[in-house]
């Protein structure tokens, strides 16, 4: 496979997932504004999805809801909008539009289409949880039809590499603000707020379900770092994303018959998040393990860029 094909088949499902994940990151906001008044929810919002240095430069450091909203969804000034990145997901779905089946095509321009339509004008308040809805179901259907009908070739491997690169990514830095940005105070751990808190945050990666089913239905830090960290039958823990990343690299391997050093380096961080249980992250620091995690993904991303020649 070209270099060229490669790096847009990655950066089109990298897109793609990063539009879903800033949707959740927004319900979030949301939740969280309940517990808590004034903008530095919101502020920590647009920080984890590293947005807020941007908004700084075109808004000032003023923030409101309804601001940074409108800058997460919509505004032609950010790049990492939901809708600047389905956009960016559908140009390069174009550029690599043979690569792809019609499923697919018609599935991600459909998504385009119709989330252009619900983010024509700002949102309001009333209107928010159902076009958060609306853009995950619609990005959720390019994903099954990926599923149900792409050849398990070189081509799904970067769908998927690229896919669980940026849910890791998200989920890491979802975790991260919580424990580092989020909690008002150390005396606040263990209390409704903090309970509270920790329920957002499962809610906003759509495991609070699966969290019932294994722990009950009452949150503690412990056991969601637990879930959201390590537990394989996840499908957006660290654990579970980076596993398949591994798988998909590996596949590469075989296909290519050749091994480069991504691989080493995606065997290496996989074992890494098999060695160690939830209690020894904590003493190790959850911020410190999580930051840690996040450069090792994004040296990964540069190494699979290089190796594969995604610029050639």
């Amino acid at each position: 496979m070209l270099g060229k094909t490669a790096n847009g088949l990655y950066w089109m499902f990298r897109s793609l997932e990063r539009a879903e994940n800033a949707t959740r990151l927004i319900e979030t906001g949301q939740r969280i504004s309940i517990t808590r008044s004034g903008s530095m929810e919101w502020e920590s919002i647009m920080r984890t999805a590293g947005v807020a240095g941007g908004y700084k430069a075109f808004h000032g450091d003023q923030i409101t809801q309804e601001q940074a909203v409108n800058w997460m969804l919509r505004d032609k000034d950010n790049p990492s909008s939901v809708l600047s990145t389905l956009s960016e997901a559908r140009q390069n779905a174009r550029m690599v539009r043979t690569a792809l089946t019609h499923d697919v095509w018609e599935a991600m321009n459909a998504c385009y289409i119709r989330v252009k339509e619900l983010l024509a004008r700002k949102v309001s308040q009333r209107d928010l949880p159902n076009v958060l809805k609306s853009i995950r179901q619609r990005t959720a259907l390019v994903r099954g039809a990926t599923h149900g009908t792409m050849m398990r070739t070189d081509i799904y491997d970067f769908a998927r590499i690229g896919t669980f690169l940026e849910r890791g990514d998200n989920t890491a830095r979802i975790l991260d603000v919580k424990y580092y940005v989020l909690l008002p105070s150390v005396f606040a751990v263990g209390s409704t707020i903090d309970n509270v808190q920790w329920d957002t945050i499962l809610r906003s990666v759509s495991a609070k379900g699966g969290y019932r089913m294994v722990y009950g239905s009452q949150p503690n830090a412990h056991d969601i770092a637990q879930f959201l960290i390590l537990d394989k039958r996840m499908p957006r823990s660290l654990n579970f994303c980076v596993s398949k990343i591994r798988d998909n690299l590996g596949f590469l391997a075989s296909d290519y018959d050749t091994r480069l050093p991504v691989h080493d380096m995606a065997d290496k961080l996989a074992q890494r998040l098999s060695m160690h249980d939830i209690d020894e992250i904590f003493d190790f620091g959850l911020h410190e393990y999580i930051q840690s995690v996040l450069n090792a993904l994004r040296e990964l991303g540069g190494q699979i860029e290089q190796d594969y020649r995604f610029y050639v």
